[in-house]
């Protein structure tokens, strides 16, 4: 370009002369610290034509000896996978912009969330060119930050009203409720005794009658004189007058003079149930965008629900790319297992989604594009054909429905290829999921979660934070997602993560063995510091998350 339009200008120009030393500077400086780390890690770069297993994933420029549970051990493996998730260049093509791992940082300024730029990673300085677009790719903006990829897909899940259908009770499990749900009647409906004992009325001791007394689910009884005692069961009507009801163990009776005694003080109402205690008719018992529990379940009934207003499940459709892929078998003859296909349904069912059975379509865009044309999903699921390369198949498939894309790249590692796109104004979204299996993960939880949160109507998970044991290495530019298991704190210490070892991004190895994500900063963090965590939809309730239940 020529004038002062673009970074790329003639020799000679003023502005250059005038304004550009420093951006120089801080270029070269950028370009040799990539350099170095593709010399360590062997990803690749710029012009590199190697088909990188990994997801654009650099290695830090050291590795501490200590840290068994980092994964720099593994990127020689990486360079074998099949389907890259980082620059994917053919002969005589170009990278594709958002997926190379080339020298220009993905650190734009803020703008629209639409846009492609990336927020500026906290305690970093931002190079100051916004109109900087990626190595081979004039017009391609920087990938959103990890955070603000999230919120794109939030804000994209919500953008429609959800529907509203009933469910009978025994339906309604997992779902989310629509509507909040209020009480259609006092609970309890009537005064209840809470024990098995004696209602008794006045001050003792008091005169009772033989007999079986009062049973839970019958008619309201007669009113109790003052002086008098009645036998009552758990559950059953107090009698209007009632005092309170003792304890069959805190009685004695003398049969033969027909009294009863208190064992101990009689104070007005124990041991009642008193109308109402639980809530009044039309008090909201819970609200809307509360996933059905069996908790839930039972909450409803009591209160005389028998079908339950809730969203319909988030439809899902998975769509397996790769002519490498086996489904059984060892691998052979440059063939690896299909890992994706098993994982994503158990997976996205645990999202709250109901899923199709996997569709395995090789490396074919015209069956590609039949299956996202002819699905009736609220979501397609795509693993690899994410980037460049000769048999990646997503983008131009995307590019010739006219689909809008949300999401091209995110500035995360591993699975920075990921995309998220609208296929029509009316139409399902599609979530590109890179091809490494960790990498897809990371696409699951950036990009899927959030999107299916918010069409079935229930709010997205918040990362929290935790103490990390460990020094954490990061990307220097990038989020980095580190499977991590927590662990109970020693001798009164707090409870802590742990990161885990195998986390290259085709290993499925640590997430396996992981109840969470950190959430790595660009530059990593320290041992004895906080990170933040993203449970996995399995991760049992745990003491080190903060708050209580009551």
């Amino acid at each position: 370009m020529t004038g002062s339009d673009g970074p790329h200008r003639e020799p000679g120009s003023d502005v250059r002369a005038a304004g550009s030393a420093s951006e120089r500077a801080r270029e070269e400086e950028e370009r040799a610290v990539e350099q170095a780390l593709a010399l360590v890690g062997g990803s690749s770069g710029p012009g590199r034509s190697d088909r990188s297993g990994g997801s654009g994933e650099r290695p830090s420029r050291s590795r501490d000896p200590r840290a068994p549970w980092d994964s720099r051990d593994s990127r020689d493996e990486d360079l074998n996978a099949r389907r890259s998730n980082d620059s994917h260049i053919g002969p005589g093509s170009a990278p594709h912009a958002d997926r190379s791992s080339g020298s220009d940082p993905c650190d734009g300024r803020d703008s629209d969330l639409r846009d492609g730029r990336a927020a500026p990673a906290p305690g970093r300085e931002q190079p100051s060119h916004p109109d900087r677009a990626f190595p081979g790719d004039p017009g391609k903006t920087p990938p959103p930050s990890w955070d603000r990829a999230r919120a794109v897909a939030a804000r994209a899940g919500r953008g429609g009203a959800p529907a509203t259908i009933r469910l009978p009770l025994d339906r309604a499990l997992g779902h989310v409720l629509a509507e909040a749900l209020g009480a259609l009647t006092d609970l309890p409906s009537f005064d209840t005794s809470a024990m098995d004992g004696w209602a008794v009325a006045g001050p003792g001791p008091w005169a009772f009658e033989a007999g079986a007394g009062l049973l839970a689910g019958r008619g309201p009884a007669a009113a109790l004189p003052d002086g008098t005692a009645v036998r009552i069961a758990t559950g059953a009507r107090v009698p209007p007058e009632t005092t309170a009801v003792i304890r069959s163990e805190h009685a004695h009776v003398d049969e033969a003079r027909g009294l009863l005694h208190a064992r101990r003080s009689v104070v007005t109402g124990q041991d009642i149930r008193p109308r109402g205690q639980e809530c009044r008719s039309g008090e909201q018992l819970v609200p809307a965008g509360t996933v059905v529990t069996p908790a839930v379940l039972g909450l409803a009934a009591a209160a005389g629900y028998d079908a339950l207003p809730v969203v319909p499940r988030p439809r899902v459709d998975i769509l397996v790319l790769g002519d490498e892929l086996l489904n059984a078998g060892l691998p052979h003859d440059g063939l690896i297992r299909d890992a994706l296909g098993p994982m994503l349904g158990p997976w996205l069912r645990a999202l709250g989604a109901e899923v199709s059975g996997p569709r395995r379509l090789g490396d074919d865009a015209g069956a590609l594009r039949d299956a996202l044309t002819s699905s009736d999903a609220d979501l397609i699921v795509t693993t690899g054909g994410t980037a460049a390369g000769p048999v990646d198949h997503v983008h131009p498939v995307l590019d010739a429905l006219g689909a809008e894309l949300l999401v091209d790249g995110v500035a995360v590692r591993p699975g920075h290829p990921m995309l998220l796109a609208r296929l029509s104004p009316d139409g399902p979204y599609l979530v590109g999921l890179p091809g490494n299996p960790l990498a897809a993960v990371s696409g699951l939880l950036t990009l899927a979660e959030p999107l299916l949160a918010g069409i079935a109507g229930r709010p997205a998970q918040d990362p929290y934070r935790a103490l990390v044991h460990a020094e954490v290495h990061g990307h220097p530019h990038d989020t980095r997602l580190v499977p991590v298991v927590h662990r109970p704190g020693r001798a009164g210490g707090r409870d802590h993560v742990a990161p885990l070892r195998y986390n290259g991004p085709a290993m499925l190895r640590g997430i396996a063995a992981a109840d969470g994500l950190a959430v790595v900063p660009p530059g990593g963090v320290r041992s004895g510091t906080e990170v933040e965590i993203l449970d996995l939809p399995w991760a049992p309730a745990t003491p080190w998350t903060e708050g209580c239940f009551t």
